[in-house]
């Protein structure tokens, strides 16, 4: 049987198809290079060429898949239903889709696809602190609109729990709320940064203009940015309260922020910096 990772080299992607390879799976991963990517997979990975924001084009991808993996993105509002619909058409009869934190057309064609279906909805990601590596490295600060909690959510958990939907029985039908083990306001997770990487990190508190200004200036709409920081200053429940679902699934704690800090420790040191 044939998995197809959608987003395959993205933030998420790359661990679910690392958690299928892992299991035995064969995997097709979806990515717009594979000649530049296909280093990046493990061993016996099928790479194809494409976009799942471009169902027009994926045929090919399709043929012989059984399962598939959406990542909700940027476009794929308006193209969603009709990825759903080629997928079953050509075979795909298990689906698990992870939304961008608003349920959309293409949760609901999933829903209503006559598959087996599982919606991943993960809160926050645990590498959205790498936006502060520059500002960590450069000036020893952190800045932000708002500092309240996040039970943020490591991609491998996201993963791990997209491979048991993909692969086990029992999971159709089900929206799965992710989360981490704990609930961390901005500082708190500086506080894990500051000692990991063995230097103090400040919290600079800005506002939420500037926080929005600072998002469009990397590409993103302002609506969109509205959007973002918006979440940032009124997180829903499910953002702020710890839920078990990885634990449930997997059958292992979901990781600790610190886990994940431990893994990218060097990326917020200064070029050079010693530490004790």
């Amino acid at each position: 049987m044939t998995t197809l990772v959608t987003g395959a080299t993205g933030n998420t992607g790359r661990h679910v198809v690392a958690e299928l390879v892992r299991r035995g799976e064969h995997v097709r991963a979806l990515t717009r290079n594979p000649a530049a990517r296909a280093g990046g997979f493990p061993a016996g990975v099928e790479t194809v060429t494409g976009t799942h924001t471009e169902p027009g084009t994926l045929d090919s991808a399709l043929d012989g898949v059984d399962r598939l993996h959406i990542t909700a993105v940027e476009g794929l509002a308006e193209v969603g239903p009709e990825l759903v619909r080629r997928a079953v058409d050509a075979g795909v009869r298990r689906i698990t889709v992870l939304w961008d934190g608003r349920p959309g057309p293409v949760e609901r064609a999933v829903a209503e696809s006559g598959v087996e279906w599982t919606r991943l909805e993960a809160q926050e990601f645990m590498s959205n602190t790498l936006t502060w590596i520059d500002s960590i490295r450069d000036e020893g600060v952190v800045r932000e609109p708002h500092n309240l909690p996040s039970a943020l959510v490591h991609q491998a958990d996201i993963g791990a729990v997209a491979a048991a939907a993909l692969l086990e029985d029992g999971h159709a039908g089900r929206s799965y709320n992710l989360t981490g083990p704990e609930a961390l306001t901005p500082r708190q997770r500086i506080a894990v940064l500051s000692r990991l990487i063995g230097r103090d990190i400040a919290f600079v508190p800005i506002t939420h203009e500037q926080a929005v200004d600072r998002l469009t200036a990397t590409g993103v709409s302002r609506e969109e940015a509205e959007y973002v920081i918006g979440w940032y200053a009124a997180p829903p429940e499910a953002a702020t309260t710890i839920d078990d679902t990885v634990e449930r699934v997997t059958g292992r704690p979901a990781r600790t922020f610190a886990q994940w800090v431990a893994e990218h420790v060097d990326r917020f040191r200064r070029a050079g910096a010693v530490t004790g």
